[in-house]
């Protein structure tokens, strides 16, 4: 299973470790949409966040969870009104936000997404504890690009910019110009966990501080973000969420410095403020992957 798989199912772990487990079956996951504008709104289910757009030119999706979940992200689609998914833009390669890109695919979806994505899809990652199998070629993004490319659709623009390292070495933001609404993919965890970086996928600590940072320049108070995991989030949420990363990565780039220890380091909680109950990344975690990053 991949590392972000966990977050997703959080709910069913606990549950299956409770006395009443073996009485109780685990919540069916279904999918929630709230509208952020006409024509535009964000699915929650089982998986990452997922961005719809809608109108005369034909459904986007952004992102699309699990496989499974694949029927009821069509049936909440059908719910607001909109067409079968016409165009798919992948934020990243992990499977809680590309599982249902073979299910669309069969469909005819047009799949995009940056050149990287499309790599690390083919070529699967058969090393290590959790290996992941190649994708199947009808999974693969068809339309892939290094720096961003736009959709001119619904009465606005959907452009998707790649920013340089950050979760993992091919993550988009979309953007719908417009309607200034930006999805952030697992660039930005919202209120759910200390963030989880990728190293084996190129993620870089010091990377995502940059790239939340040119995001913030790209946008301004009004400005609505979808994060990867978590709510609905403002350009303050973001804001806060830059400044828990830039100052973790100087403390422990302070520590390093210092010629501490990562023990060390991780003694002095430099994330703790900022961990969630329940949270997929614990402060310790978050400190070891960026002491691991900056370190290198």
């Amino acid at each position: 299973m991949h590392p972000v798989r966990l977050l997703a199912l959080t709910g069913c772990v606990a549950l299956l470790a409770s006395p009443a487990a073996a009485q109780t079956p685990p919540p069916e996951p279904s999918i929630r949409a709230e509208t952020l504008a006409p024509g535009i709104a964000v699915l929650f289910g089982m998986g990452g966040n997922i961005g719809v757009s809608w109108g005369e030119d034909g459904t986007v999706l952004i992102d699309d969870q699990f496989a499974p979940m694949t029927p009821k992200i069509e049936a909440a689609v059908a719910g607001l009104g909109a067409s079968p998914v016409k165009y798919l833009i992948n934020t990243h390669w992990h499977g809680d936000h590309t599982g249902g890109n073979e299910n669309l695919g069969k469909k005819g979806a047009l799949i995009l997404a940056h050149d990287n994505v499309r790599i690390r899809l083919a070529a699967g990652r058969p090393e290590g504890e959790r290996p992941i199998a190649p994708a199947p070629k009808v999974a693969l993004p068809v339309v892939t690009y290094d720096q961003g490319l736009k959709l001119h659709l619904n009465g606005d623009t959907v452009q998707t910019v790649f920013l340089g390292k950050g979760h993992t070495d091919g993550d988009s933001i979309a953007i719908w110009k417009k309607a200034n609404i930006v999805h952030m993919g697992d660039l930005f965890f919202n209120k759910v966990t200390l963030p989880f970086i990728d190293l084996r996928s190129g993620g870089s600590a010091e990377g995502l501080l940059a790239t939340v940072e040119k995001t913030l320049a790209m946008t301004d108070a009004n400005t609505k973000f979808i994060p990867g995991h978590g709510p609905v989030a403002t350009r303050q949420d973001l804001m806060n969420y830059r400044d828990m990363l830039a100052s973790v990565i100087t403390a422990v780039k302070a520590g390093i410095k210092a010629k501490k220890t990562l023990a060390q380091i991780q003694a002095m909680k430099p994330a703790a403020k900022w961990e969630q109950p329940g949270g997929f990344i614990s402060g310790d975690a978050f400190v070891e992957t960026v002491h691991k990053s900056v370190g290198r």
